[in-house]
């Protein structure tokens, strides 16, 4: 008996000595990286890339006039190009590495550090250099909206300088306080995909250079019409097809909380261009090509923020609101106020986003969004009030700080083409180059 206990003990203790070792690897054991996510996120990285190039690029092309084409197209290219190396260089790392509430820190500048092993915390089980891009086709797209407010008049220097300020000033410190760590992440604003982050964002931006550029030449007594819708319908189909990486990637996983953002994605995005479609038709007798389409691009701005926090029937009156919103916005707004946004930048992604932000703290249900996630129609009215307080410290800051790179950029290169320049055209005079 006493040998039968000593050999089971000398066992135990055998087991015991092996399992210390293993109960050590445990303990130091990296997250376990999913082929399925990074599979998805690497997909989404390619469907967000192309909505910029080229979905902005076609979408933003159509609307301007023939002699301006390829000088707005140039502009969606050239910003991808920038942005991704200031991402590489400094960006990146100053919106998700860990520092202050306010910025990120020092540790990835050139993404050092950025091994083939490494992992984000906001995402354990992709590769960090996987995340990383992903959040740098964010960056990329942010800026290229802008554009469109500016369309027709911004020396092609004045643009690069200033969107290379703006990335690293505006956008990183904003990206940073929403989703990098910051106070607005601290504070409980809800913004799933990027509604304050990127349409907000770029929209109010958008409305300031817009003023501080005043109105292009002819405005009002020229024909500002379109060269090719479609261009610009082909543009907004890939802007379509690209945001379910937009909205579903933001997921950052291959599961149920990206299926269920794909799917109000394209609710709300039908229903959106529907609604903007009926409100021209009524008030203005004909449903147009261009209505449609901005109706559509409006509906993607609005659930972008909500995408993984609300059901569909919230998606579809999100939906429904953006739509009519934007379509006052792109109208009777801009013309009440007498702003030259050019190709509606602020008029869709200025109030969409932030139509969109304030309909998350309406709608959103904690059993998609997650614990505590949760908005009025669940019981917590105060996430309205936190969204709105989210909205206006991006609005202020971004308003401030694009006004201050304007009048710097402006006083080292000047910001606006001559008058001569503008007439004949962009493409010929910045670019050396026509459209046949």
């Amino acid at each position: 008996m006493i040998r039968k206990f000593r050999d089971f003990a000398t066992g135990l203790g055998v087991a015991g000595a092996a399992f210390l070792p293993m109960a050590a690897w445990a303990a130091d054991e990296k997250p376990k990286l999913d082929t399925g996510d990074t599979a998805w996120m690497l997909t989404s990285t390619a469907l967000v890339l192309m909505m910029t190039i080229p979905g902005l690029a076609l979408f933003y092309g159509g609307m301007v006039r023939k002699k301006n084409v390829l000088a707005t197209v140039m502009q969606s290219f050239a910003v991808t190009c920038l942005v991704t190396i200031l991402w590489m260089v400094v960006t990146y790392s100053l919106a998700f590495t860990p520092g202050s509430a306010v910025i990120g820190g020092y540790s990835r500048v050139f993404l050092a550090g950025l091994a083939l092993d490494s992992v984000h915390d906001l995402a354990k089980t992709i590769p960090e250099s996987v995340f990383m891009c992903f959040q740098m086709t964010f960056a990329i797209i942010t800026p290229a909206l802008i554009a469109g407010a500016f369309a027709e008049r911004m020396k092609f220097s004045a643009m690069m300088w200033f969107m290379g300020l703006w990335t690293v000033v505006v956008y990183a410190p904003i990206a940073h306080w929403v989703w990098g760590g910051g106070f607005l992440g601290d504070w409980g604003v809800l913004d799933y995909a990027g509604g304050t982050v990127v349409h907000i964002n770029a929209g109010v931006a958008g409305l300031i250079c817009a003023l501080v550029l005043g109105k292009r030449k002819g405005l009002g007594h020229d024909n500002m019409a379109p060269h090719n819708l479609v261009y610009s319908v082909i543009g907004a189909s890939l802007l379509w097809v690209g945001w379910f990486g937009f909205n579903a990637g933001s997921a950052v996983s291959a599961g149920t909380n990206a299926g269920m953002a794909m799917a109000v994605t394209q609710i709300a995005t039908a229903a959106a261009a529907l609604a903007w479609m009926f409100a021209e038709w009524i008030t203005r007798g004909k449903p147009s090509v261009l209505g449609i389409v901005s109706g559509a691009v409006a509906g993607l701005v609005a659930i972008t923020p909500a995408s993984g926090f609300v059901n569909p029937t919230g998606a579809l009156v999100i939906g429904l609101v953006a739509g009519v919103i934007c379509f006052w916005g792109a109208t009777g707004l801009k013309h009440a106020l007498g702003y030259d946004d050019s190709l509606d930048a602020f008029g869709v992604h200025g109030i969409g986003g932030f139509a969109g932000a304030i309909l998350t703290g309406v709608f959103a249900v904690e059993a998609i969004g997650g614990d505590g996630k949760k908005g009025l129609i669940d019981g917590n009215a105060g996430q309205v009030l936190t969204q709105l307080w989210g909205c206006l410290v991006c609005i202020a800051w971004c308003a401030i700080a694009t006004f201050v790179i304007l009048k710097l950029v402006d006083i080292v290169v000047g910001l606006r083409v001559t008058a001569e320049e503008e007439v004949e055209g962009l493409d010929i005079n910045l670019h050396g180059e026509t459209v046949h």
